[in-house]
C-alpha cells in the first residue's frame, strides 16, 4: 500500500529479501537499483533536484552502498565527498563512533583530515531504518567540528521510528517501505 512518500519507479526496482540478515527481517536490497539504469538515473536525478539550491557544503556517505549514491551526487553538485567506513578500514588518524543496528552492534570511522569544521554537511545512506548509523556518523562529524544539515536515505522505514531519533536534523528520503 503505497505511504505518503511513495515513488513507483523505485519501488518497483527494490528487491525484496525475507528474513535476511536474520529470521523476520525483511531486507530492501538497493543493490537492484544499480542494475536498472532508468531506476539509478531516476534516484540521482531526485537527489540533485532535492539538493542542488541547499546550503551544503560537503556530503558524507555511509559504507557501502550510501558510497553509490552519494559519489555521482557530489561530481554533480561539485562537493566534497567523506567517506564513513566500517572500523579499520580507514589508514591514519580517524574520529570513531559506535552504534546499535538492528541486528547487532558497529562502529565507523572517518577519516579526520576530511571532517572541516564549521561546514554543513549532507549524510547519505541506502537506507534509513533505526538511525543508529547517521546519529553515529553525526557524531563522526560534530568530533570534527561540522554540522549534519541533513540526513538522505534512498528508501525510509518510518514504522522504526528514525525521525524521533535523528531529530531536529531534517530528515529525507524518495521512498518510505514497511518491514510488514
Amino acid at each position: 500500500m503505497p505511504t505518503e512518500n511513495f515513488d513507483e519507479i523505485l519501488n518497483n526496482a527494490i528487491r525484496r529479501v525475507p528474513d535476511f540478515p536474520k529470521k523476520g527481517i525483511l531486507f530492501f536490497d538497493v543493490t537492484s537499483i544499480f542494475t536498472n539504469p532508468p531506476a539509478f538515473k531516476h534516484t540521482l536525478d531526485r537527489m540533485v533536484q532535492i539538493y542542488a539550491s541547499k546550503k551544503i557544503d560537503a556530503i558524507a556517505a555511509v559504507e557501502s552502498r550510501g558510497f553509490l549514491f552519494a559519489a555521482p551526487l557530489a561530481e554533480k553538485l561539485q562537493l566534497p565527498l567523506v567517506l564513513i567506513r566500517k572500523k579499520g578500514k580507514l589508514p591514519g588518524s580517524v574520529y570513531r563512533a559506535s552504534y546499535s543496528l538492528e541486528y547487532g552492534d558497529a562502529t565507523i570511522e572517518a577519516h579526520k583530515a576530511d571532517i572541516q569544521k564549521d561546514k554543513n554537511y549532507l549524510v547519505i545512506d541506502d537506507l534509513i531504518a533505526t538511525g543508529g548509523t547517521l546519529t553515529a556518523s553525526k557524531s563522526l562529524i560534530e568530533q570534527g567540528g561540522g554540522k549534519v544539515a541533513e540526513f538522505f536515505g534512498v528508501i525510509g522505514i518510518p514504522e522504526l521510528h528514525y525521525e524521533k531519533k535523528l531529530a531536529p536534523i531534517p530528515v529525507t528520503t524518495l521512498i518510505d517501505l514497511s518491514e510488514k
